[in-house]
């Protein structure tokens, strides 16, 4: 029987900065992960060729480098090989008649080529950004703070005082606009939409959810700021650096530890306290402090605790039942014999993250497709190109593709574009998956020269073999959820949740499933620990 002061179920970028935390704070920290190697949605291969270096999931490192979270760590996980590699061009956007606009690190570029869109554009996304660095702390510290906490409150008080209720509302109001409405009334050119409209895919958000257009102007702020890094030479050695800190605090990290159930502390056989874990392998393990788990609510209430002394709670059994996933996610990645050349534009060849879309409409016409079971006639394709700003991803003088799908059904029910037959039963077959990966080909070759020439190898994940990798993925929902207003913020993961908090002390819940939701920030395993004595 061995005795921790925390216990951690899980290993992706939450439960790392939790155990990397409490590290720092002197705790004894144990963490579990049932798969072979740790990460989570952080994942390095050689899946295509030797040599040849992909990040399988996650890969772009802003939140990270901009979080709380890195800013108590960083120089530590520095220490123990932690590197980024940056672009000075992170993003843009391709149409499929070559318009293009590629955003640079550079304000008075941005503007430049915005204003060369439509007058009036640079100068609006100019006042944007001020607008939005002005109520950075005011704005940040409600998307990562503890929303139920003094804090908060006298924070929003501070602001209630100082701007007036009323203006405070209009705040607010103005915070919670749905995309499209804002890119159309703030841009002139469908280019310059174009250009912001698929972000929101990366939010799990659609371009007329409520609050999108928010969650544009902080991205456009962050990779303005800082890029679209990547760690150099892959996800993999962000999480090396972790394991070496946690081990070097005094922690443990164990993989192919399956936990199958969260025991109730001794004494407390009416389960009012958690006490620790019992391995599929039937070895139990003990936590002074508690047990923190980085799951799904189905997970963690359904999986770990049906051995539980007592019932769930008639209102959390209800929101569990109730809790919704979102849209579902590919991955395609190619191994090339060369740098892509574009025929657009040589200049896209530099940028980190591409994406490809028709624009606004675009986007939100696969997104309805998506939600309604459909394969997308014409997807948003996310192209990540790390070799460009980091050669060590392959060998010299050839190159990488990233590519993500963020709008693939959890659940088929048909090809918007008729061409390809779905199951009756509405699962995900090898066969679907590398058609649709052909769909996606034939439109990368049509604005990438030689692309036949250059291909060497392809592999392909579909939602469900990202299921199969990581069970929180559920369907291939990589934001751990649906991220619709009524599901996020304060009623994340429910309308009932309080910060990391369960109905059972000592039982905590982090990851993105939990406030402030998906991402690589490692906000919820930053909040939690930071709370723990």
């Amino acid at each position: 029987m061995s005795t921790y002061d925390y216990i951690i179920v899980g290993s992706g970028i939450n439960a790392l900065v939790a155990a990397a935390m409490l590290g720092k704070k002197g705790r004894k920290v144990l963490v579990l992960e049932r798969n072979e190697r740790i990460g989570g949605c952080l994942r390095s291969e050689e899946i295509t060729e030797p040599g040849f270096v992909h990040d399988v999931m996650a890969t772009t490192m802003v939140l990270f480098l901009t979080s709380p979270a890195y800013g108590a760590l960083g120089k530590d996980l520095e220490a123990r090989g932690l590197e980024f590699a940056h672009a000075d061009l992170p993003t843009g956007v391709l149409r499929p008649d070559g318009s293009h606009v590629i955003f640079s690190k550079d304000r008075e570029r941005n503007i430049a080529t915005f204003e060369a869109s439509a007058a009036g554009d640079g100068k609006a996304f100019s006042a944007e950004m001020d607008r939005l660095g002005a109520d950075a702390p005011f704005l940040f510290s409600l998307l990562g703070g503890a929303l139920w906490s003094s804090t908060i409150l006298k924070t929003v008080s501070r602001q209630a005082w100082g701007r007036g209720l009323r203006n405070l509302a209009g705040w607010f109001g103005n915070a919670l606009a749905p995309a499209r409405g804002y890119l159309q009334s703030a841009y002139g050119s469908d280019l310059t939409r174009a250009l912001w409209a698929p972000w929101v895919l990366h939010c799990g958000l659609s371009p007329e959810d409520a609050y999108s257009a928010e969650m544009l102007k902080v991205i456009g702020f962050a990779i303005e700021l800082a890029g679209c890094p990547v760690a150099e030479g892959g996800a993999g050695t962000l999480l090396t650096a972790f394991e070496r800190l946690i081990v070097d605090q005094g922690g443990t990290i164990r993989t192919s530890a399956d936990v199958e159930h969260i025991i109730p502390a001794s004494g407390s056989a009416s389960g009012q306290a958690v006490g620790g874990v019992r391995l599929t392998s039937g070895e139990t393990l003990h936590a002074a402090g508690g047990v923190i788990c980085s799951t799904t609510p189905n997970q963690l209430y359904g999986r770990l605790m049906d051995a539980w002394p007592q019932p769930l709670p008639a209102q959390i059994e209800k929101d569990v039942a109730q809790y919704r996933y979102g849209k579902g996610n590919m991955q395609i990645h190619y191994a090339l014999s060369a740098p892509p050349r574009w025929k657009a534009n040589s200049e896209l060849g530099r940028v980190a993250l591409l994406h490809l879309t028709p624009g606004l409409d675009g986007v939100s016409r696969a997104c309805n497709e998506c939600e309604r079971g459909l394969l997308p006639a014409d997807p948003t394709v996310c192209v990540g190109q790390p070799v460009s700003f980091d050669p060590s991803r392959a060998p010299e003088g050839k190159s990488i593709l990233w590519l993500q799908l963020p709008e693939a059904p959890r659940v088929l029910k048909g090809d918007a574009a008729g061409e390809i037959e779905t199951p009756a039963d509405g699962r995900w077959t090898e066969t679907v998956r590398e058609q649709y990966a052909d769909r996606i080909e034939a439109l990368l070759a049509s604005h990438i020269e030689n692309f036949a020439d250059i291909k060497l190898a392809r592999r392909a994940y579909s939602p469900a073999d990202l299921e199969t990798m990581n069970m929180n993925l559920v369907g291939g929902d990589p934001y751990g959820g649906h991220c619709g207003l009524d599901q996020f913020f304060l009623w994340r993961p429910f309308k009932s949740s309080v910060n990391h908090r369960t109905h059972i002390k000592g039982l905590y819940h982090i990851g993105a499933s939990s406030h402030p939701g998906p991402g690589l920030g490692g906000g919820s395993g930053f909040l939690l620990a930071s709370s723990l004595k």
